[in-house]
């Protein structure tokens, strides 16, 4: 009798939840959490539903017609984890819009007209930890903009219109893993951008306008792993650019525009196993720096200009005695002499090679 009395009550607490749900949503229920998912995509809204279920943890409102994000948005659902607002028309956020969305985890705002984002607008977002923002048109940041929220681990600001990255940019976010960049328009970086980010083992900085990089900017990133700057206008790599990056393994500088690279250039990344180094401007490179290199697993050296002359001979000499992948390897070929234009440089020998006075 117990039990059943149990499972009607429960039954009944299920249908109660379910009965509040937004005419325009769609409402689900696992008994087992007492949480309820409100699913309101696709439903041509322009604003979130006033009275959702109070024991909401998930809500969808992606691809509907919201422009702003006004104050207190979330107060009526204080059990709400995770907030999925993708491709809406969004452009402007109350500085109070989440106040009270204290076990709010992921925030998906991307696809967005965003422009904005208000001084410590985030601050009530203590145990955020994922927060989208790609797609929109953020063209600065600022060291406020991100207070409070101490306990995020990743934070993606891919395709919006930044050109700079401040001082402090990110250094309330002292737990952040993985930080995503990519397809801006970044041309310079501060030295003190990235102060804070001890945590962080991911950065993509892919597709931006870098030409160089100042040094010591990656200084305080001790705790990274994978940095990629491929498809940047890069011109110089040097030793002191990647300095303090001692944890780095992944390294990519892909379609830049370096033309030599010292052979001091890696002393500060000992533990590298993956260099990509494709489709840049190298003539040569010394082959004996690769040779040095003794957890290297993978270096793409492919689509460079490669000039095969006495310059070379330590990379033929290292190609012809590492285990270290070099993949395409078909691709690693000749640009010059015209004898030995379009040539697979690991088929060259040491005595072919001279430079002409």
């Amino acid at each position: 009798m117990k039990l059943v009395a149990g499972l009607a009550v429960l039954w009944l607490w299920v249908a109660e939840a379910l009965e509040n749900c937004p005419s325009a949503c769609k409402c689900s229920q696992k008994s087992s959490t007492e949480k309820t998912e409100v699913n309101c995509q696709k439903r041509g809204l322009q604003s979130i539903p006033a009275k959702l279920p109070l024991d909401s943890w998930i809500l969808k409102m992606g691809e509907n017609f919201l422009q702003d994000l006004p104050g207190s948005l979330l107060s009526s659902v204080p059990k709400i984890e995770s907030v999925k607002l993708e491709r809406n028309s969004i452009k402007s956020i109350h500085p109070q819009a989440f106040a009270g969305a204290q076990r709010l985890m992921l925030l998906n705002l991307q696809g967005n007209r965003i422009s904005k984002i208000p001084v410590k607008g985030f601050k009530d977002l203590l145990n955020l930890r994922f927060l989208m923002l790609g797609q929109n048109q953020i063209a600065n940041l600022k060291p406020n903009m991100f207070i409070g929220m101490r306990n995020l681990s990743e934070l993606d600001l891919p395709l919006n219109a930044l050109t700079a990255l401040p001082p402090n940019a990110f250094k309330p976010l002292i737990a952040l893993k993985v930080l995503d960049l990519s397809l801006n328009r970044i041309q310079r970086i501060s030295p003190k951008a990235f102060v804070g980010l001890e945590e962080l083992l991911f950065l993509n900085m892919d597709n931006n306008k870098l030409k160089s990089i100042q040094a010591g900017t990656f200084g305080p990133l001790t705790g990274l792993e994978m940095l990629v700057l491929d498809n940047n206008l890069l011109s110089t790599l040097t030793v002191s650019t990647l300095e303090g990056l001692s944890n780095l393994q992944e390294l990519y500088v892909r379609k830049n525009e370096i033309e030599s690279l010292p052979a001091d250039v890696f002393l500060h990344t000992p533990k590298l196993t993956h260099v990509g180094l494709s489709g840049n401007r190298l003539h040569a490179i010394d082959g004996n720096m690769l040779a040095n290199m003794q957890g290297l697993k993978e270096v793409f050296l492919h689509d460079n200009p490669w000039k095969c002359d006495c310059s070379i001979n330590s990379l033929v000499h290292y190609l012809a005695q590492t285990k270290t992948n070099h993949s395409p390897r078909q691709r690693l070929r000749c640009a010059s002499p015209e004898e030995f234009r379009d040539r697979a440089i690991q088929e060259l020998k040491s005595e072919e090679l001279s430079c002409k006075a």
